[in-house]
């Protein structure tokens, strides 16, 4: 994997109440430990999320809180040629990943308690017309961490 197959790698954490998000190094993208022990580093109330969005294909979700790690990947089957996603797809037990039916898989419920429902994720995560920073750009808004989405993915 290139650094450059990375369109960015963000962490977003509550700290007093506010949202923040940081820029993370792209080589935190190489594979799911990597991602998880950078996600480690900071505090948060409800859990830290982790955002990557790889080479315009798919994205990963990740929410780390204490030793708890939840998980979503947009499209299984980019397990076979990613690091992350094949990470992912094995830490959620998701579908094979021969499987050519390009599906989420994972925790659809991630972020549903701060206040983005699993159906709406789902129904983001199947439209083929939207690429990966569209839609968690739209998770970001819908939690209220937007602009800042928007000034460093821009």
């Amino acid at each position: 994997m290139a650094e450059d197959d990375v369109d960015f790698a963000l962490a977003a954490y509550r700290d007093d109440g506010e949202w923040q998000l940081v820029e993370l190094h792209r080589s935190v993208a190489e594979d799911l430990d990597n991602l998880t022990d950078a996600l480690g580093r900071f505090p948060s109330e409800v859990g830290v999320l982790g955002m990557v969005s790889m080479n315009d294909d798919f994205f990963v979700l990740v929410r780390k809180s204490g030793t708890q790690v939840r998980a979503l990947l947009s499209d299984v089957t980019a397990a076979s040629d990613w690091p992350l996603a094949s990470g992912v797809a094995d830490l959620v037990d998701g579908p094979n990943d021969d499987d050519d039916d390009p599906q989420p898989a994972g925790d659809l419920d991630i972020i549903s308690d701060l206040g983005m429902a699993a159906l709406e994720l789902g129904v983001l995560c199947d439209d083929d017309d939207l690429y990966p920073d569209e839609i968690l750009g739209d998770v970001a808004t819908r939690l209220g961490f937007g602009d800042a989405f928007e000034r460093i993915v821009g």
